[in-house]
């Protein structure tokens, strides 16, 4: 099976690929930057997205290229839609050229798609109504719809998730565990006196980006065409109870200290998934926990900044 990853170089690609070689696929990346194994395209030319689908048909096509940094979305509305509907939308035109059902999609979307539900947020299914509350979630929400709009218009068997927070080593700064793990680090060296943090009281549902990786592939294998799927372990944690885990995991005591400035706008108190439709369709279970996605972030921040 060829498979191609865009937003290969991101934090979920190189976990995607393993994934994927692991179990027999022919992987080939798509991304900005030159790699190896990697086609190097902007996803804003169509002209060069079909250039590259012409050099290595796929299978199957893992859209994983997005700005998935929601305060950037506040800052970058414009940006955020066009990194994130636009380039969907040349991605969708290439495949669409091939042969009907040639190539299986698996369009990535958010969790941020919700929105703040209230009380419905302790169990979000597929079909909980989205509340969007962020331009970043808008943009994902417009990403979908067009999906399943080519989806249906021209026989493309296609995916789409809702995925809920992932982590694990290698994400970058600007989501809360890696943020939270990178500042315990600087205090740990005497880089910083204390770790600045924002709203503790938010509760989140925490997946290991490596079982993140296991669903897509799943999906792509087993995933009823224009369907949705929920990606998520079906636990949630507070911000407040993840720092508290960080650090006990730490080598010495970490001053906190709440800044207004890291509040966002928009703020969801809790949203956990409910993946039995994925795990009904697929087999999938989440195997990592949160502990295991603590641990790998603080070591390789701690590693990173040795």
């Amino acid at each position: 099976m060829r498979a191609l990853i865009t937003g290969s170089a991101g934090f979920v690609g190189p976990y995607l690929r393993q994934e994927l070689t692991a179990h027999g696929y022919e992987v080939m990346g798509l991304d900005m930057a030159p790699a190896p194994d990697t086609l190097q395209a902007n996803l804003l030319n169509p002209e060069a997205v079909q250039q590259a689908l012409d050099h290595f048909p796929p299978e199957v096509i893992f859209h994983l290229a997005a700005q998935a940094d929601v305060g950037k979305s506040w800052k970058e509305p414009q940006r955020t839609m066009e990194l994130n509907l636009i380039a969907a939308i040349n991605l969708l035109e290439a495949v669409r050229r091939f042969p009907t059902g040639a190539v299986r999609l698996v369009m990535v979307g958010s969790s941020d798609q919700y929105g703040s539900l209230g009380a419905l947020g302790t169990n979000v299914t597929e079909e909980t109504p989205m509340a969007p509350g962020s331009p970043y979630a808008i943009s994902k929400i417009a990403q979908e719809n067009m999906a399943r709009l080519y989806g249906k218009a021209y026989g493309i068997p296609l995916c789409m998730t809702r995925s809920f927070n992932h982590g694990g080593a290698g994400q970058r700064p600007g989501f809360m565990i890696p943020d939270f793990a990178s500042g315990i680090v600087r205090v740990e060296r005497g880089e910083a006196r204390e770790l600045a943090v924002g709203n503790l009281a938010a509760r989140r549902d925490f997946t290991h980006v490596k079982d993140m990786a296991r669903a897509y592939r799943l999906i792509a294998e087993r995933g009823q065409a224009g369907e949705v799927y929920n990606v998520g372990s079906g636990i949630t944690w507070s911000a407040q109870q993840v720092l508290d885990k960080l650090c006990k995991l730490s080598t010495r005591s970490i001053p906190v200290r709440q800044d207004p400035a890291r509040m966002r706008p928009s703020d969801t108190p809790v949203i956990c998934c409910n993946h039995d439709k994925l795990t009904r369709d697929t087999g999938w279970t989440p195997e990592l926990t949160l502990d295991d996605i603590l641990a790998d972030t603080l070591n390789y921040y701690r590693q990173l900044e040795a």
